[in-house]
């Protein structure tokens, strides 16, 4: 019996040593360099190409599949923060007088929109509005740098690659289409209809481009995978707070006040629009006829606002209090 087992596991041993070195770390991988019917062969173990990511046996594969709703969602949101950020500077630069308002607002639509256009279009596959990509299964898939193996504790291997394709890296050309297309046409058009504001003021919703640029690029190098997982719940509160804001700053109280001026109107729809497409990120429409009730709740918080604004007036607060003494 013990000549037979000795027998059986020296037959095993060949097999044993044909099997290649286990691929080390989360996302290294190994290249498939040619296909021979069922057969194929594999390279080194090390970084996989762009547009591919590994798969359960440490193959590089090539990402064939296409963004889910939720990923579209996720795009959507980070295309809209510079449009916000433009809308919101050339408001506060502006002046109540300037009539060139609006149109720098239709100029910076237009500037986001046609970036976000030629970005799809030079994607993978090029020429096409749909983009090939790849699923995002865990937050780690964003920070693949932190997870280079060390085998011997001294020689890192380098495997960082994008295996989100392409949702990390479009975001960056698409601000760069932004920032181009933004400094070919703004300049003619402040200078030419910008006739209400002085010279020094004219240009400075421009220069605040030249600085939330740069500052929205680190922030998506750096916490792009927060954002994807966090981007409803920011949306949510941030379009609370504002609104909130805007309400008290602008002495809103009733309902004729919104009516006075189209301006606040337009506002308030705005902010409406930003708490819907929050909801819609949260629930992520899957099931529509319990998700799209909750729609119903997007004016709540300025309705809640306007009956109890009267109640929370500061001067009627100072008089009660000073009557009570």
């Amino acid at each position: 019996a013990f000549g037979a087992s000795r027998g059986n596991a020296a037959r095993a041993l060949p097999a044993a040593v044909d099997i290649q070195p286990a691929c080390l770390g989360l996302y290294c991988g190994r290249t498939v360099l040619a296909v021979n019917g069922s057969v194929e062969t594999y390279g080194e173990c090390g970084v996989c190409p762009r547009g591919q990511r590994t798969d359960d046996n440490k193959i590089c594969r090539e990402c064939v599949g296409s963004p889910d709703r939720y990923d579209w969602l996720y795009l959507g949101f980070m295309a809209m923060l510079p449009l916000i950020l433009h809308w919101f500077f050339i408001e506060w630069y502006s002046g109540k007088k300037s009539s060139s308002a609006l149109l720098q607002h239709l100029t910076a639509l237009l500037e986001c929109g046609a970036a976000a256009a030629v970005t799809l279009l030079l994607s993978d596959p090029p020429g096409s509005l749909r983009i090939r990509s790849c699923r995002v299964k865990k937050l780690s898939d964003w920070y693949t740098m932190l997870y280079n193996p060390s085998p011997d504790y001294i020689t890192t291997v380098h495997c960082t690659h994008e295996a989100v394709y392409p949702l990390y890296t479009i975001v960056f050309i698409y601000y760069a289409f932004c920032l181009v297309l933004m400094m070919l046409l703004r300049p003619l058009l402040v200078k030419k209809i910008a006739c209400g504001l002085g010279r020094s003021d004219r240009f400075k919703s421009i220069y605040a481009a030249l600085y939330f640029f740069p500052i929205l690029t680190v922030l998506q190098a750096v916490g792009g995978g927060l954002l994807y997982y966090a981007f409803p719940y920011i949306i949510l509160v941030l379009s609370l707070v504002t609104l909130a804001v805007y309400l008290s700053a602008s002495e809103v109280e009733f309902f004729k006040d919104l009516l006075v001026r189209k301006k606040r109107l337009v506002v308030l729809f705005s902010h409406w629009l930003l708490h819907a497409y929050g909801i819609i990120s949260i629930s992520k429409l899957d099931k529509l006829e319990q998700d799209l009730p909750l729609l119903a709740l997007v004016p709540a918080p300025a309705l809640f606002y306007l009956m109890t604004a009267k109640y929370t007036e500061p001067s009627r607060i100072l008089s009660e209090g000073g009557n009570g003494h």
